[in-house]
């Protein structure tokens, strides 16, 4: 992605030069002069705003990433979305669960309570499961791994308020019937119509796909890959059914979870919330030492330009010494090497900052998954950052040149 930006950075810059050449303004005076300077060398203009560029988009990029990616991926889970997971609920201790729940000022609307049992995908339409041909190698991966695994299952009669229906149709207490997330359908190549056979501890239970629904996994929700639509099974009495729930913790009761578990010792109570605080302290870390290393690749980007205004310093002496013989002013040479330093930086970071967006917004919608408002302001406080630091970089060699002699430095190239 670098090594692609680096190759538009400079094709970039290239077209800008041939631009403002042809549009540069007779007014004033010293940025006409630093355009035509610039235009005068577009090899090293094109190598000086690449390697900026470069570094300024990994900073720019590390701060979106940093700042609005993050902020976005914690705006996607609401701020009430569930915090805690209970497993292994027998279904004898329902009721009382649900009144302790209740007591504490959990809402029955606001919480998830579901049936679980597990079974192993064992046939495909009358044929022993097996990996669809047509797929990637990481597909492929994924689906072995899924049809050697167990399937949490469910059954319930109304489709889960958080899950949209993508195809088909969801038929309340249909028999025979199976909903099917829809990533797990197109993993393992399933269609709508597609008879299913799982294997539940020994029992059998048997359904065609009449529905494929589409499962926001960000929501924290219960979710489910597979669901029948029923709200009791053939063979309930004899499947080995547990219950899971999921709800956010009232906060005004910090010992409820313990309560909880002194009552009921067998469930399995999962914390997320200290689960995502933990994940969110080491990305913050991992963050940090990124950008130290980033902040190398602006060092370098640094180097480069003054590595090139070095290697044309006696060049720009001739050059200023010229115009200083035919009768320019300090003021106006001045001008011009600020107007240079300063249109370079700014083009190095206005493609360095639309650089970030683009990065940013693939990221957010193949990586990250989740919608992503761009901060449109981005181009315009990198074009700013990038020419201070051209100028602060640039400007104490080229100041050096300024006032260096007229009469000296011609005499020295005339020597040379």
């Amino acid at each position: 992605g670098f090594a692609a930006a680096l190759l538009l950075f400079a094709l970039a810059a290239w077209c800008a030069v041939r631009a403002l050449r042809r549009a540069a303004p007779a007014r004033p005076r010293a940025l006409l002069l630093a355009v035509r300077q610039m235009a005068a060398r577009p090899g090293s203009l094109m190598l000086q705003t690449s390697a900026l560029a470069a570094g300024l988009l990994a900073l720019a990029l590390l701060v979106l990433l940093r700042t609005d990616l993050i902020a976005s991926w914690r705006s996607a889970t609401p701020p009430d979305a569930p915090n805690r997971f209970v497993i292994n609920l027998m279904p004898e201790q329902a009721d009382d669960f649900l009144n302790m729940l209740h007591a504490a000022g959990v809402q029955k609307q606001s919480m998830d309570f579901s049936p679980m049992f597990r079974g192993r995908l064992t046939h495909i339409n009358g044929k022993p499961a097996s990996l669809p041909e047509k797929t990637s190698r990481e597909e492929r991966s994924r689906a072995q791994r899924l049809l050697e695994r167990e399937f949490n299952l469910s059954h319930m009669a109304d489709m889960p308020t958080h899950n949209q229906l993508a195809a088909g149709l969801w038929k309340k207490d249909e028999e025979n019937a199976i909903s099917v997330e829809e990533g797990l359908a197109k993993t393992l190549g399933l269609k709508l119509g597609d008879e299913l056979l799982f294997d539940i501890a020994g029992l059998e239970a048997k359904g065609r796909i009449t529905s494929l629904r589409r499962v926001d996994w960000a929501s924290m929700h219960v979710n489910f890959f597979v669901i029948f639509p029923r709200a009791e099974m053939p063979d309930g009495d004899s499947l080995p059914v547990t219950n899971i729930a999921a709800w956010h913790a009232p906060e005004n009761q910090p010992d409820f979870d313990n309560d909880l578990a002194a009552q009921f010792p067998n469930i399995t109570l999962i914390d997320t919330s200290a689960i995502i605080a933990q994940v969110q302290r080491v990305l913050n870390q991992v963050i940090r030492a990124v950008e130290f290393l980033f902040l190398f690749t602006l060092a370098a980007g640094l180097l480069v330009l003054l590595a090139a205004i070095g290697a044309q310093r006696e060049g720009r002496a001739f050059e200023l010494a010229v115009m200083r013989a035919l009768g320019a002013s300090e003021r106006l040479l001045a001008g011009v090497q600020r107007a240079e330093l300063l249109g370079m930086g700014a083009l190095a970071g206005l493609l360095a900052g639309c650089a970030a967006l683009l990065c940013g917004w693939a990221l957010a919608h193949w990586v990250f998954e989740f919608e992503w408002s761009a901060p449109l302001a981005t181009p315009i406080i990198s074009a700013a950052a990038g020419a201070l630091l051209a100028w602060a970089a640039g400007w104490p060699s080229l100041r050096a040149v300024l006032r260096r002699p007229v009469v000296h430095t011609l005499r020295q190239a005339v020597r040379e």
